[in-house]
């Protein structure tokens, strides 16, 4: 590797700022704020909105859509038949 043009690589501490969930990993981003982890040192602090910990996907309450509906409001407001109506005529 070339000296001089890669950033900075150390661990910083993501937390979720909607959870309050933490997580102590490795990253080039910089931060003017600092915490004490659990094992006594002083690393970055990366404040995010959303993280694994409030995600809908990744909780759980992810809302399915539904697309038969979509398609049947589609084709009413677009003066389609549906396939089911077509089939019977």
């Amino acid at each position: 590797m070339k000296a001089g043009i890669h950033p900075e690589y150390r661990k910083v501490v993501f937390s979720d700022t909607s959870t309050d969930f933490k997580i102590l990993t490795g990253s080039t981003l910089k931060s003017n704020e600092t915490i004490e982890w659990e094992d006594g040192n002083t690393y970055p602090l990366i404040k995010v909105e959303i993280s694994s910990a409030s995600h809908p996907f990744f909780t759980g309450k992810q809302k399915l859509m539904d697309t038969a509906g979509r398609i049947e409001k589609f084709r009413r407001r677009y003066g389609m038949k549906s396939k089911d109506a077509e089939a019977e005529s």
